[in-house]
């Protein structure tokens, strides 16, 4: 496998001279396991363009898991908080409350958490759109080869909400390489833009139906 290091890297493998710019969308290679579920910032960006094409393809588990997530940041979670920021406010002067202040920033990342949650809920819908057994969708596993090196990475195409508990790596379909990919069949090729401004091109190997 591909080893991350920082956003520029080199991959070292035998009988290879990768070079430092990486293939991988985020330009560090595979994001390490659970680290795209809990990038905010990514998964705003993901749930933007998914309002602009109405609808976001979610498994049954992760669906189920969000709503959960919705329950006990609107109730446990927010009621917690409160009270925290109550005792804080009893001490007196807040100038210097680190302890207000700290309940305060976690009061507004809830509520900001809520909001995106409902949002990705209203706009969600569980499986996976209709496509040929041998085209790249949403809710799919695909297995693609970087022409440049010869070499094969095997992902799920779906929400970065997915990303913590699934058992493989996951691009979204509004990464540059997942939107390239979507809609190709085994044999087509794609071409996506790097972080740099390089091309890179890539062909459908296979693609499977989705049992984590």
């Amino acid at each position: 496998k591909f080893s991350p290091a920082h956003d520029r890297m080199n991959f070292v493998r035998p009988g290879h001279n990768f070079p430092q710019e990486s293939p991988f969308p985020n330009n560090r290679g595979p994001a390490p396991r659970g680290e795209t579920a809990s990038n905010w910032l990514g998964a705003a960006r993901d749930l933007q363009l998914s309002v602009m094409t109405d609808v976001t393809w979610l498994t049954q588990q992760a669906h189920d898991r969000l709503v959960e997530e919705l329950a006990e940041r609107e109730g446990p979670t927010r009621v917690e908080i409160t009270k925290r920021i109550e005792a804080a406010r009893e001490e007196g002067d807040l100038r210097e409350n680190g302890g207000y202040h700290a309940a305060k920033e976690e009061q507004g990342k809830n509520e900001a958490r809520i909001r995106q949650l409902k949002q990705l809920l209203e706009s969600a819908q569980i499986g996976a759109p209709d496509a040929a057994d041998d085209e790249v969708a949403a809710g799919k596993v695909v297995t693609i080869k970087f022409i440049e090196f010869d070499d094969e990475e095997r992902f799920f195409l779906g929400s970065r909400e997915e990303a913590a508990h699934a058992s493989i790596e996951v691009y979204s379909p509004t990464s540059p390489l997942g939107s390239a990919v979507d809609g190709k069949k085994v044999g087509e090729v794609a071409t996506y833009e790097l972080a740099n401004g390089k091309q890179m091109s890539v062909e459908i190997m296979k693609v499977e139906a989705y049992n984590n």
